[in-house]
Order: structure tokens, then sequence, then C-alpha cells
């Protein structure tokens, strides 16, 4: 199945706290969407990797996503590797998706700029046709994305540019919070952290906000780039 967008994320939920509205967005113009986690997420205080694969499936519906994978890669200890980085590739070729947003180029947690830089350089030699990889028995052609973007999650970056995500922030809040076992659940008895208080989802809903009023909207994500976008029409542009 080819897509339009494929998002990567190093745990389940780095992508519906980061980037849902967005996703969801691309669902609502028409375009295929997936996401592709990078590992089970298992090293996190709250729940299990069982748990987090229901929680994962239940987002996946929630946003409408074409598909949704998981790579299995070693939480917390993955690493740029020839192996994880093949694994990406395949990712890439499979699906060959037009545009592909990965984790922040750095942050709070280790996992997320090794994951970022990981996806970002697949992207590239996924285009490289003397770098061989097969999928179920057959030879994948070469295929490199238009665009790679860099969403934004705990730590502050300054976005390139903003998507007003108004229509699709509610959708956004309820994918995250599919994630029962990670955020706010005032009937879990999992311990403390400091992602599953209450006020961490109003951090979300204000840093939304606040982005969306630089482009006089609602709510807004923002992305870096890693090269100048370009538009054919300035009235593209909010």
């Amino acid at each position: 199945m080819k897509l339009d967008v494929l998002a990567f994320g190093a745990h389940p939920d780095d992508v519906e706290l980061s980037c849902a509205g967005t996703l969801y967005n691309c669902y609502m113009q028409g375009k295929k969407t997936g996401i592709v986690d990078l590992t089970r997420g298992e090293l996190g205080t709250r729940g299990t990797a069982e748990k987090r694969d229901q929680e994962a499936k239940k987002a996946a519906e929630i946003l409408k996503l074409s598909v949704r994978e998981n790579l299995c890669l070693a939480d917390g200890f993955f690493q740029y590797t020839p192996e994880s980085l093949t694994r990406v590739i395949e990712m890439i070729r499979k699906y060959e998706p037009e545009i592909v947003f990965c984790n922040a180029i750095r942050d709070r947690h280790p996992d997320h700029a090794r994951g970022s830089n990981l996806v970002s350089d697949a992207c590239f030699y996924a285009g490289l046709v003397k770098i061989k990889t097969m999928y179920d028995g057959q030879e994948q052609k070469a295929w490199r994305p238009r665009a790679v973007y860099h969403y934004i999650q705990d730590r502050y970056i300054e976005p390139a540019f903003l998507v007003d995500i108004s229509a699709s922030f509610d959708k956004k809040i309820e994918s995250v919070k599919a994630f029962s076992s990670q955020f706010f659940d005032p009937n879990s008895s999992e311990p403390e952290t400091p992602i599953s208080s209450k006020q961490f989802l109003e951090t979300i809903k204000e840093r939304a906000h606040t982005l969306g009023r630089i482009i006089h909207a609602e709510y807004a994500e923002g992305f870096t780039t890693e090269r100048y976008p370009g538009v054919k029409d300035v009235f593209e542009l909010m």
C-alpha cells in the first residue's frame, strides 16, 4: 500500500503527542496515512509492552490510519546500526510515502533524537539503488520521500512552519488519551510520572493554542525542516 504520509516515532504515543492533528488533517483531505513505531515502549514506568500494543491499535483507529507497524527495536537501547537502518529503509520502500514525519531533532528523552537521526538518514539511503533490501521475499525498489519534517516534542524548538489543527484537535487529544496507561487516568493505580498528571494534558492544549495564535488559528502543531519548503502560490501561506 502506498501512503501519502508516514510518521515514525521512537515510542508508541510520540506521534500522537506531537503531530496527530496534522495526520488527521491529512486523512480529512483524503490522504493515506500511517505510523511506524520503532519500539514498543517497554521501558516505560507505567503499563506494559502488551498494553501499549493495544493502546496503539486504538489510537490508530481514532486517527483513521491506513497502517500501523512496530519494528520492535529495543526501547532505550536501539542504536544507529546497519541492521536498524535497514529496517527503517524497508518500511520507507514498502509504503513509498511522499512525506515523512519523524522525532524531534533534540529532546529530553535520548531515544527521540537518536530515532530522529536514524529515520532521517534512512529516508536518504532508501533512494540509493545500490542498497538492496528484501521484503516478503521480493527485492524492493529504491524510494526517497519528497520531504522529511521533524515534529516538536517535550523540549521547545523554534518551528520552521505551523499547521492549523483546529479542526482535528479533538481527535488529537482523543488519540493521546487512548494511551491510558501513560497519561492521566483518575482510576489508575500506576506510579506517577511527569506525563501522567492532568496538568500535562493541559500543557499539550496550551502549547497548541499558543502556536495557533501565531497563525490566527485556535490550535497548531509545529515542525522543523531539513531544507527550505517552497510554494507556488503565496496565497497558500497564512
